[in-house]
């Protein structure tokens, strides 16, 4: 490996390396704030090294990843999302008698494979990518052993996660054995020569298609997604729903624009039915839940056929689209369960709408930073959801994909009851609970602050999103 290589690689040996530092750190003193701290100082160097590396792309280091200006900005979402899960888990691990230690020696591994995803451009990188992603998933899902909806999360997870990636490599073993090769690029090119259109290569895209579904939780492939985030720790359904999706966004972006299999008509066609099963399938049950967390689990399979939707819309302008909203999403995912997660009890999560009825009068802070995050969810303007779904929604009228529009504003409305709820229930007044009818557990400082910070990222760029954009217009130069 040349150094110009190892430079490009250099957030994501840091990642590794983090992770094997915190492991031996365990073996020789067990500290919960040893190994937060060291975590926290990893992901902060891993940042840093996002711009030595960036002098040094676009660079293909051997013939498994591809390290350039679209993986650097997707190695950055993973990162600092990564660095706002550990802040807000601190607190919440605090109250449960588990060992916490491993917690994040897994979140850091997990980490690492989201962002071998994003730079993958070869089949073998993709899926060792994704089951690095997605073991560890398994065990965080689980990680509460003493509640069994944990357990019972962290099997539904792994069984289906399974079956989901047989059916992924299924697809790819039939379109290497059509075409001969695993690379995304040479894939373009045998595409282009007519050999997308052979029996094989179709089922083998449609097979992937079904890996690239469960893993993103579209419809019909969500029904993982409501027991999973009811199921799992507060800050580990914020990393799924955060993280694990947004890389999974990225390798479908890059596999599916740089292999030019999103131009078969087969593709667009299948993708368009999910996406409209999706927005009206994901808001229409959310509207049926009391429970915050299925509510927010519903709507995400609603949010992700909003973002293909942008897919749908292609070129430059509906990558760069789909991105912004992805980043805008993530934002006010892990703003939302983090305020789940620093209200939460050592028994339960704070997970039912009732727990959440008069927050404002006791904890207006948290009842402020928890609306932003509703209203941006619902595309309320002055929010980063909100300049999310009108670049999604002028990418694809500026592609004529009408029926996939009018789909997205009329279930974006119907999206609005249920966040409404929510909101209301925070400013109730007709019985405000006292703390000695219903204690709240007292808000640690750096759950607090990072809150604060993701609340106020979101309207920052809700408002002033010009610098944001500039750096995914560079960014999409990497798969066209």
């Amino acid at each position: 490996m040349s150094s110009a290589d190892f430079v490009a690689l250099l957030p994501l040996i840091v990642l590794g390396a983090t992770a094997i530092v915190v492991m031996m750190s365990i073996a020789f003193r067990r500290s919960h704030a040893l190994a937060s701290t060291l975590t926290l100082v990893g992901l902060a160097v891993a940042f840093w090294s996002l711009w030595p590396a960036a002098g040094e792309v676009p660079r293909q280091v051997t013939p498994l990843l591809v390290i350039d200006r679209f993986a650097l900005y997707y190695f950055g979402l993973i990162i600092a999302a990564t660095f706002a899960v550990v802040l807000m888990s601190y607190g919440y691990l605090e109250r449960h008698d588990v060992r916490r230690e491993e917690f994040y020696v897994l979140l850091l591994v997990a980490a690492l494979g989201s962002a071998v995803l994003v730079s993958s451009d070869h089949f073998i990188s993709f899926f060792l990518g994704l089951e690095i992603l997605s073991v560890t998933l398994y065990a965080l899902s689980a990680y509460l052993t003493e509640r069994g909806i944990a357990l019972e999360a962290g099997m539904k997870y792994l069984v289906l996660a399974a079956a989901s990636a047989a059916f992924l490599l299924f697809g790819m073993a039939l379109v290497y054995a059509e075409t001969g090769t695993m690379s995304f690029p040479q894939l373009a090119s045998d595409f282009a020569a007519g050999g997308a259109a052979h029996l094989w290569v179709l089922a083998g895209i449609a097979f992937m298609v079904t890996g690239f579904g469960f893993k993103l939780a579209v419809v019909p492939f969500h029904l993982w997604t409501p027991d999973v985030y009811q199921g799992a720790p507060a800050p580990v359904t914020a990393f799924v729903a955060s993280v694990s999706k947004g890389a999974m966004f990225a390798i479908l972006l890059r596999f599916f624009y740089q292999s030019g299999s999103r131009d078969l008509h087969a593709t667009l066609l299948i993708f368009g039915i999910i996406a409209i099963a999706s927005m009206i399938a994901g808001n229409l049950m959310a509207l049926f839940q009391n429970n915050v967390k299925r509510i927010l689990a519903y709507s995400s399979i609603a949010h992700l056929g909003y973002l293909l939707v942008a897919f749908e819309a292609g070129g430059l302008f509906g990558a760069a689209a789909g991105t912004f909203y992805l980043t805008a999403y993530m934002i006010t995912t892990l703003g939302a369960f983090g305020v789940i997660a620093v209200l939460s009890a050592s028994g339960r999560d704070a997970e039912d709408i009732e727990d959440y009825r008069g927050l404002f009068w006791r904890r207006p802070g948290l009842a402020t930073v928890f609306t932003v995050m509703l209203f941006s969810l619902a595309g309320i303007p002055l929010t980063a959801g909100f300049l999310g779904k009108f670049y999604t929604v002028a990418a694809g009228t500026n592609s004529s994909i009408w029926v996939l529009i009018f789909v997205l504003v009329a279930t974006s409305v119907i999206g609005l009851f249920y966040y409404l709820r929510v909101v209301v229930a925070l400013f109730a007044t007709e019985h405000i609970p006292s703390d000695a009818e219903r204690p709240l557990p007292v808000v640690p400082a750096m759950g607090g602050v990072t809150l604060g910070v993701l609340a106020l990222a979101l309207i920052w760029l809700g408002v002033y999103p010009h610098v944001i954009l500039h750096a995914i217009q560079s960014a999409m130069s990497g798969i066209f």
